[in-house]
C-alpha cells in the first residue's frame, strides 16, 4: 500500500511558476508508474504528465507539454511536477496518482491518489 501526500500548490501570476511534490510512503514506491492530474470546479478530474517507475520515460497532456516537466526521485520517494508559464486554465486541484501499469490517461486506471493541493493561477 502506498499514501500519497502533495504540496507546492499556491496562487501565482500568469507566467510564473510553481513546483509540486508528491512525497509517497511505503517502500514500493519505485515500482509504480506515478501520475499526475487536475481537477478544476465543475470540470471532470484530467490527466496531466506521467513517469515510469524509473524516471526513463514520460508523456504529457497536449495542453501542459513543453511548460510543466513531471520528474521523480526514488530515493526520497517523491514525486514533482515542475510547472512554468501557467496560466489562468491551469487553476485546479492537483493530484498524484499510482499506477501499475504503464501508458494510462484514464484516472480510473490508477489505484492510490493524495488528498490534492490548490494552483490558482491570476490573470
Amino acid at each position: 500500500q502506498v499514501q500519497l501526500v502533495e504540496s507546492g500548490g499556491g496562487l501565482v501570476q500568469a507566467g510564473g511558476s510553481l513546483r509540486l511534490s508528491c512525497a509517497a510512503s511505503g517502500r514500493t514506491f519505485s515500482r509504480y508508474t506515478m501520475g499526475w492530474f487536475r481537477q478544476a470546479p465543475g470540470k471532470e478530474r484530467e490527466f496531466v504528465a506521467a513517469i515510469s517507475w524509473l524516471g526513463s520515460s514520460t508523456y504529457y497532456a497536449d495542453s501542459v507539454k513543453g511548460r510543466f516537466t513531471i520528474s521523480r526521485d526514488n530515493a526520497k520517494n517523491t514525486l514533482y511536477l515542475q510547472m512554468n508559464s501557467l496560466k489562468p486554465e491551469d487553476t485546479a486541484v492537483y493530484y498524484c496518482a499510482t499506477d501499475q501499469a504503464w501508458g494510462s490517461r484514464d484516472p480510473n486506471d490508477y489505484d492510490y491518489w493524495g488528498q490534492g493541493t490548490q494552483v490558482t493561477v491570476s490573470s
